[in-house]
């Protein structure tokens, strides 16, 4: 399954604001921030790419439902599901 930049436009924008989030995350390091602003915003960081991965995996299932003759029946499910579960 082949994503389409357009149909993927907001994950990317997603991705590049978590790439500048993870950045300042390091500075803060670099800084000596506290381990507790640190974590938080790591957290933060690392939800965001969840959630991104999360759409991925959603929008290459809606390309395979949409893309299908078949429907479900369509769709190599043990594939979305590792697909998925790698991300867990």
């Amino acid at each position: 399954m082949d994503l389409e930049p357009a149909d993927i436009k907001a994950i990317i924008v997603r991705m590049k604001k978590a790439h500048g989030h993870l950045a300042s995350v390091i500075r803060m390091m670099e800084e000596g921030s506290d381990c507790e602003s640190v974590l938080t915003q790591l957290a933060a960081v690392n939800k965001a790419l969840s959630r991104s991965g999360y759409a991925i995996v959603a929008t290459g299932l809606q390309q395979c439902l949409s893309q299908s003759e078949d429907g479900l029946d369509g769709v190599d499910v043990k594939k979305m599901e590792k697909l998925f579960l790698a991300l867990a």
